[in-house]
């Protein structure tokens, strides 16, 4: 717990107690304070409206002394003071700062704040697809754009002195996350680290990896929010009465409030008589206007969300409750873009107006000059701007990842000069974009995670209540849970605690990732590097958590051998005979059941392999002396133990065994793949040319047979393992699908495409549709025979080649190819508008379709880098027919960066 300091010279180091008193005392407190008023910290500090709170001074205090420095503390606490003063040392001493965030939007919104204080000289910006100064002092950027810096050893890394790493505890997120690791390693041992994170309950554990891998890092934590939060659940009995709000926990206490478990209680009853059907034939129900009607039984029924189950509050009824208890603005969380678009209309629907006329002119011209210039008229109408504006005039907004940039950034203006009253938000609005509101909302404690529906975790529900409260304007915020369907007040409760879930790694060595590291470093040098993740870090302490128990198990085998000697022979042994011959009839045969066989007779004769094997371990049992031991019962009965703990042993050992050292043999696996494919090289074994000139015909090939999993299996790395041509092309793409894009450029899949059918075809490389799609296209432009569909054809047989090598070697699937956003991006690209454009695709926002877009530009942009390294299979190089579909995709509104 930290407390709010009250003067700036009260700040002095930690030293040895005197009487402050004392001449001595007096003395030394006069030169700590001369000393600290020479500090860049004071200097910095003199140049707030506010005096920093201890946190941010004991970090800013430890970032002059050059440490890295973690800072872990509630949403809003004021962690970017720690990242500004970062910023604000370098300037002083003629050095960069980057500042990387996890998303575009943030990224934008820091670079037009380091701006408006730097000027726009010395500030630059970098994302996939955009790039503005990017030497300049000061860089912002997404994570990946400076991993991938790192990996070219880009000369815009020169004089780098901090970089801060915004959202550090994104490293978690299982698609993404592993970029921050690489980050954190691979920076020069130069560079101080600034991570700002939520607050996660192995903070600890994690500053001393940073420490191991990065040196002096000093750890802030800060539990105190800046404003406090009441947890609060909206109850409602029927339409007829309005919502209810009830504290979640007694006052000043963690105890559920009792109140609210009663008034649940009444509600579950009188839910459960209304099965049946019991009751009026008429009863009165509320409109949404507010006036009263005659509804039928049938019709109330229907209104319900399931026999027997609690009334649900409307959205547009909770919002009018907020306005009434004068507790906006709000942001409402609903885990669907549809959803919050849906709740949009429902208050439109209900006649709510949540601002004045004059508010309401306000936001009309402010909307209109950031429109100004951006837009057509038709693209407006195809994005439906006329009720967008229409609910921003009354207050009401959504905001989600499926509109485009522009009507987003409209939101979060309108929204922090606190025009906009109410925002339906998914979970995204939760990451780092400055937009804090009086109240949250949540809908549900539940939400669909892509495949199925999942809780919140402790750490979802504390980010997303972390937007409750405005420091400077509110004393209290409001974190206010909507009832639904299944919800269970201990559930909210014990969602609400402080230092709430643990973070942890979701690094995996890649296809890139390797070459990368083998481009500088010898297979020694990489593995040494490996091992210096969070992920073989969290590895090996989980493995050391194993140790006590396998030696536990050890002595009581060894008890159970000394109490079952057999002066006969070896009574272990003759167990071990009966172990073996119990995993070959169960499991062994049991594989055999499910392999697939080239022929019957192939099948018959492993079959019969099976049975020999069987029938020797049977044979082995009964020639065993020690079953001629009169005391064999008594032997088995100790033996049953032991065997039962030598299971249990040799489980964990596997257990700990696979943990330590994952990490590399992942890595291992991977080379042996790519040593295999040729896409690097023993340079003792073949020279260059040879390796290229047999790369086609005998390499590939080996995928159709089965024996490439084989040559790998029983094949140890050499020493030192260097690049060919193949590999200096993969080590410049980054993808999820990274091998199949290299594999794919290597093989000419693309040679002899347009443009337009090129960029159309690399849709499939980062588009994913909705659940329950084919992942094909409606049609293919040119049809089923057309250049566009052979090249369809030619990218699934090169994913199912390499999906097929990933999968034999133990690896994870790949994810499959999705071609359903073929016929969208190839009409964008011919020229078609942005309406008739997402006329072939219903399920695609414009929001989705832009955000595509710029993920093709992206993967074009680092196919144009790997131009030295493209075999000429045909007359146009494809880096030049990159080049060209950036043109003709990077147009209107998908053009627009937000930076205007």
């Amino acid at each position: 717990m930290v407390r709010r300091r009250r003067r700036r010279e009260q700040h002095t180091p930690d030293t040895v107690d005197l009487d402050p008193q004392s001449p001595a005392g007096r003395y030394r407190a006069f030169k700590e304070r001369q000393q600290y008023r020479s500090s860049y910290a004071y200097s910095f500090a003199q140049r707030l409206p506010f005096a920093l709170d201890d946190f941010q001074q004991q970090a800013i205090d430890a970032l002059e002394q050059n440490n890295n420095v973690l800072v872990a503390a509630p949403t809003g606490a004021g962690k970017t003071i720690v990242a500004d003063f970062a910023v604000y040392l370098a300037q002083e001493r003629g050095v960069k700062a980057f500042y990387t965030t996890p998303i575009k939007a943030l990224s934008n919104q820091k670079y037009h704040e380091l701006v408006a204080q730097y000027g726009s000289e010395q500030v630059g910006l970098l994302t996939g697809d955009l790039s503005v100064n990017p030497e300049a002092q000061i860089v912002v950027m997404t994570t990946e754009v400076l991993r991938n810096m790192l990996y070219t050893h880009s000369i815009t890394l020169h004089a780098l002195n901090f970089v801060i790493l915004d959202e550090i505890h994104y490293l978690a997120d299982r698609f993404r996350g592993a970029v921050w690791e690489e980050v954190i390693i691979h920076l020069p041992s130069s560079v101080r680290i600034v991570g700002l994170s939520a607050t996660v309950s192995n903070v600890e554990d994690f500053s001393r990896w940073i420490e191991s891998t990065r040196g002096n890092t000093t750890l802030v934590i800060s539990e105190q929010r800046p404003v406090p939060l009441r947890q609060e659940v909206m109850l409602q009995s029927d339409e007829r009465h309005e919502p209810q709000l009830y504290p979640l926990f007694q006052r000043g206490t963690t105890t559920l409030n009792h109140q609210l478990t009663m008034r649940l209680k009444e509600l579950d009853h009188k839910a459960a008589r209304r099965i049946g059907g019991a009751g009026d034939t008429y009863s009165r129900t509320k409109r949404p206007s507010g006036r009263y009607h005659r509804a039928s039984a049938k019709q109330l029924v229907s209104s319900r969300q399931g026999r027997g189950q609690r009334y649900t509050p409307k959205r547009w009824a909770v919002v009018d409750e907020l306005d009434v208890l004068d507790r906006l603005p709000a942001i409402y969380f609903i885990f669907s873009r549809a959803g919050c678009d849906q709740a949009v209309r429902q208050c439109m629907q209900a006649g709510l107006r949540l601002t004045t006329d004059s508010e309401a002119l306000r936001i009309r011209h402010i909307v209109e000059t950031m429109i100004d210039g951006q837009l057509s008229r038709d693209e407006l109408k195809a994005l439906g701007f006329s009720h967008f504006i229409r609910a921003l005039e009354e207050g009401i907004a959504a905001h989600h990842a499926g509109m485009i940039a522009l009507f987003r950034q409209i939101v979060e203006t309108l929204f922090e000069q606190g025009l906009v009253k109410i925002v339906f938000a998914t979970e995204t609005l939760a990451l780092g974009i400055n937009m804090p509101a009086r109240s949250v909302v949540i809908e549900k404690l539940e939400k669909f995670n892509g495949t199925g529906h999942v809780d919140l975790t402790p750490g979802e529900f504390t980010q997303l209540t972390g937007r409750a409260g405005r420091r400077g304007t509110d004393t209290i915020g409001h974190a206010i849970v909507v009832d639904h369907q299944g919800f269970v007040a201990q559930t909210a409760a014990s969602l609400s605690s402080k230092r709430v879930y643990p973070l942890h790694s979701s690094f995996k060595p890649t296809f890139s990732m390797a070459v990368n590291l083998l481009n500088t470093s010898s297979v020694a040098m990489a593995q040494d590097t490996l091992e210096h993740s969070f992920a073989q870090w969290e590895a090996n302490a989980s493995a050391s958590s194993l140790d006590s128990r396998i030696e536990q198990l050890k002595q009581a085998i060894h008890g159970y051998e000394q109490a079952m000697q057999c002066e006969y022979g070896d009574i272990t042994e003759l167990l071990r005979i009966r172990m073996r011959l119990t995993d070959v009839q169960r499991g062994e045969r049991n594989a055999l059941k499910h392999r697939v066989f080239s022929s019957t007779q192939a099948r018959s004769g492993a079959f019969r392999a099976l049975d020999s094997k069987i029938d020797t371990l049977k044979a082995q049992d009964r020639a065993h002396p020690c079953r001629q031991c009169p005391d064999i019962d008594e032997h088995m009965r100790w033996g049953h133990r032991w065997t039962r703990e030598t299971r249990e042993l040799e489980r964990l050992e596997h257990r700990r065994d696979s943990r330590t050292g994952s990490v590399v043999r992942r890595f291992s696996v991977i080379c042996h793949i790519l040593l295999a494919l040729g896409i690097v090289i023993d340079p003792k074994e073949s020279r260059h040319d040879e390796l290229e000139e047999n790369y086609d015909a005998r390499r590939i090939e080996q995928l159709y047979d089965g024996n490439m999993p084989i040559a790998i299996e029983h094949r140890s790395l050499p020493d030192t393992l260097v690049l060919s041509t193949q590999g200096q092309l993969l080590r410049r793409i980054y993808s999820e699908l990274d091998i199949v894009i290299a594999q794919c450029l290597t093989q000419g899949v693309f040679d002899g495409l347009s443009p337009e059918a090129f960029v159309a075809v690399l849709s499939a490389f980062i588009y994913e549709s909705r659940r329950g799609s084919t992942g094909q296209p409606a049609h293919y432009p040119g049809g089923a025979k057309g250049d566009i569909a052979v090249a369809a054809s030619r990218m699934q047989t090169m994913w199912y080649r390499m999906n097929t090598l990933c999968t034999d070697m133990d690896l994870e699937p790949l994810r499959p190819l999705d071609f359903g956003m073929v016929e969208v991006v190839f009409d964008w690209a011919t020229g078609a508008d942005l309406a008739q454009t997402l006329s072939n695709n219903r399920d695609l926002t414009g929001g989705d379709f832009v955000r595509s877009c710029k993920r093709i530009i992206d993967l074009l942009g680092q196919i144009e880098q790997v131009r030295d390294f493209l075999p000429e299979h045909g007359q146009t190089n494809v880096a030049d027919l990159a080049r060209f579909a950036r043109a003709i995709v990077n147009r209107s509104v998908v053009a627009y960066s937000g930076l205007e």
